[in-house]
């Protein structure tokens, strides 16, 4: 088991998805023309998505508001700082705060008309920090 996987399953208030397959991450990744960090993907393949208390993470979902690709694209719209390999795993809908996950597994927050913020060196280490 990876260490986002036992960071999320330690925690009490989870609810998620289903599990996603390797196809369904391969093409997410081709609409966004990405990859995503290796934490996200173990998550995304175990959850497919999910809501720690009131706090919603995208992943693969049928539902627009937790589809990375939906909310990547339409932030990525929004917001044209935003690099090439960056996609949402959160928006907190808090004064157009955006929580973003690099390829390389870094997550950073944008807010409007103002620089991305590293926030965490992963995504457990995020998850961890509330």
């Amino acid at each position: 088991m990876t260490g986002i996987i036992k960071v999320i399953n330690s925690l009490d208030d989870v609810i998620h998805g289903k599990a996603t397959d390797t196809k369904e991450i391969i093409r997410a990744e081709e609409e966004l023309g990405l990859k995503f960090a290796d934490d996200y993907r173990s998550y995304v393949m175990q959850f497919g998505c999910m809501s720690i208390g009131s706090r919603e993470f995208t992943g693969i979902s049928q539902q627009e508001n937790y589809c990375v690709v939906s909310v990547t694209s339409a932030q990525k719209h929004y917001n044209k700082n935003i690099p090439e390999n960056w996609y949402v795993i959160e928006q907190l809908n808090i004064d157009g705060i955006v929580i973003w996950q690099s390829s390389e597994g870094k997550i950073y927050q944008t807010t409007p008309n103002s620089e991305p913020v590293k926030i965490a060196d992963s995504l457990s280490e995020y998850i961890q920090s509330f």
